[in-house]
């Protein structure tokens, strides 16, 4: 930025500091930001559906039934812009939104807002089997975080609007602007009050605008209701329920498993290669897993099963409804297995989608085996309700479910069925496996951002921030009257740390320990320090401790003083009157 451009921003914002309160301004910003939240969603979609549409029409692979190596050609390209272009490695969208607000105050690097908008498209419009939401939100959400450091907002609202981000991207992309604020308190695990649900409103309102006003009224789910719910069918919708609680867990669990087998491969380019052709068979067997799946999704609901699966290796059994019910089991089974594949091999994408493409083969082949023993239920609302357990099962967000299918429906007409289903597959799902695919890693570490607001501010807390260094050390072959002169004497501290030579923690004296006897000059050389001194009643490794271990040490040990230990070697103290302090202050901020 110019001096001059520089000198006119200074003063526009010493403007709005005098004429714009910042509760105005937030809503300002919501506004701006979901526009480029819908902005985003509608450039990521068009991209990737003109992606697809050059590679159908001007390719015609599909005619030639060899669409399945086109995976490998996407995957390809999009590891040569990395080695050569971006040089930075793609992330999951969410869980690198979720550590930026939890470890960096929100602070979200430049080129997240410009990198997915190229590798999402060119990895799912080359039918990579995973979503363009989670790109469309970490996009949004880093131009957000952006927009936040341009005018220095603070941190608590710049993680507010990153949540407004989010709401933007799901409301322009799904039109459910109620399920996108939603997702966000669930998943950002942001407060809901006034303050923050107004923001909220303003960015999923607008994000939904800019989609209709680019779209029209094109939604990715062409499905009206026509099948009421029946009390008769609960039994069914809680046999539902249980079977997408775990399909949940094995979404999940497959994912880390894949995830760690691709790990051993050191080099990326083996990673494509077998991540491309596992990709390729999958393709080939069950040509759904291509790209997305919207379209699998709308057929479905249609009641339009041969057009949804496709051309396969057993179209010439595809009259036998079992075997279309075992097509559907192999759906059900693999997309999981070819998303992670996918994420492995390199490619970039998102988790919500696939899963609602599991959720929906699940759902109907759950209607479909019923219907076969006698029953009759609606195939196309086992769908929806199947979708909505899978959201609520592997994302922990069952409200997001509820709302975002009944949205979809264009009603309410299905609540009661989605309640229950989400309800069982969530609370099944949440006792079993306590973390998600987005939280596992930061919900090991400790750094989850959380509602419950004690462990959030403890999470935003900087152990580095409470670390004292002040403290004069003694060695462990001092004399005590050697000790008193050159320590205690010229320090206003009450402990002192013993570290030997190579500077490790080997004990620490209180000046209540040698009270009693420190006047005592006939011990000043006689006395030594390796006599007197004794272990820390705990210490805290600073590779390894958060916050809210450290407040657990102290509450295990009755301490006020405890040291820390970096890379084995004493690296200070930290004390809990200053840790209490700071916790204090670090609230007031958070709930002001």
């Amino acid at each position: 930025m110019s001096t001059r451009k520089k000198s006119r921003f200074t003063r526009f914002l010493i403007w709005r500091y005098k004429h714009i309160s910042n509760k105005n301004f937030v809503y300002i910003l919501s506004v701006l930001v979901g526009l480029s939240s819908g902005l985003v969603a509608v450039t990521i979609k068009n991209i990737t559906f003109y992606i697809e549409a050059l590679l159908e029409n001007g390719i015609i692979f599909s005619k030639n039934q060899l669409y399945f190596i086109l995976p490998v050609i996407g995957l390809f390209l999009v590891y040569v812009l990395v080695k050569q272009v971006f040089k930075k490695e793609p992330e999951h969208a969410i869980s690198s939104i979720l550590y930026a607000l939890s470890k960096r105050t929100g602070i979200i690097p430049n080129h997240k807002m410009y990198m997915p908008l190229i590798t999402a498209p060119l990895t799912v419009g080359f039918g990579g089997s995973v979503g363009l939401l989670g790109p469309a939100v970490a996009s949004g959400s880093a131009i957000s975080s952006n927009i936040s450091k341009l005018f220095h907002i603070n941190s608590k609202t710049r993680i507010l609007l990153i949540g407004c981000a989010a709401a933007g991207a799901i409301s322009s992309i799904f039109k459910s602007p109620i399920a996108a604020i939603i997702f966000a308190i669930e998943v950002f695990s942001l407060d809901l009050t006034l303050t923050s649900l107004i923001p909220l409103l303003l960015a999923s309102v607008s994000a939904v605008v800019t989609s209709y006003f680019f779209l029209g009224n094109e939604n990715l789910f062409n499905f009206n209701l026509t099948e009421q719910f029946q009390l008769t069918d609960i039994p069914f919708y809680i046999a539902l329920g249980i079977g997408t609680a775990f399909a949940s867990m094995y979404f999940t669990k497959m994912h880390f498993a894949i995830t760690r087998f691709f790990e051993r491969f050191k080099h990326k380019k083996h990673r494509l290669i077998i991540g491309g052709l596992t990709i390729g068979v999958m393709l080939y067997f069950i040509p759904p897993l291509y790209g997305e799946g919207f379209g699998f999704i709308n057929n479905l609901l249609d009641g339009d099963h041969i057009k949804a699966l496709g051309t396969t290796p057993l179209d010439q059994y595809i009259d036998n409804i079992w075997i279309v019910i075992l097509l559907l089991i192999g759906i059900t089974i693999f997309k999981a297995i070819a998303m992670t594949t996918t994420f492995a091999a390199g490619g970039s994408g998102g988790i919500f989608i696939p899963t609602m493409v599991m959720g929906s083969a699940l759902g109907n082949v759950v209607a479909k085996v019923i219907n076969q023993f006698g029953f009759t239920v609606s195939e196309s609302n086992f769908t929806l309700v199947g979708m909505a357990g899978l959201i609520a099962g592997v994302l922990h967000a069952p409200l997001t479910a509820i709302f975002l299918i009944a949205e979809i429906t264009g009603g309410y007409d299905l609540f009661v069925p989605l309640m229950l289903t989400c309800a069982i597959s969530f609370l099944t799902t949440k006792n079993l496996l306590n973390y998600t695919i987005y939280t596992r890693e930061l919900a090991e570490t400790g750094e989850l951002l959380t509602h419950n607001k004690d462990e959030t501010v403890l999470t935003l807390m900087a152990l580095d921030s409470v670390i004292e260094q002040n403290f004069s050390t003694i060695q462990p072959q001092m004399t005590l009257g050697t000790m008193l002169h050159e320590a205690v004497a010229k320090s206003s501290r009450n402990l002192f740390p013993v570290i030997d030579d190579d500077e490790t923690l080997v004990g620490i004296i209180l000046l209540d320990d040698i009270r009693e006897f420190m006047f005592d000059t006939s011990l000043y050389d006689s006395l030594y320090v390796d006599d007197i001194m004794h272990n820390a009643p705990d210490y805290i490794i600073y590779e390894e401790d958060n916050m809210k271990t450290v407040m657990k040490k102290f509450q295990d040990s009755s301490a006020w003083n405890l040291p820390v230990l970096k890379g084995g070697k004493y690296y200070g103290f930290v004390s809990k009157s200053k840790l209490l302090t700071a916790y204090r202050r670090k609230l007031i901020t958070f709930t002001r």
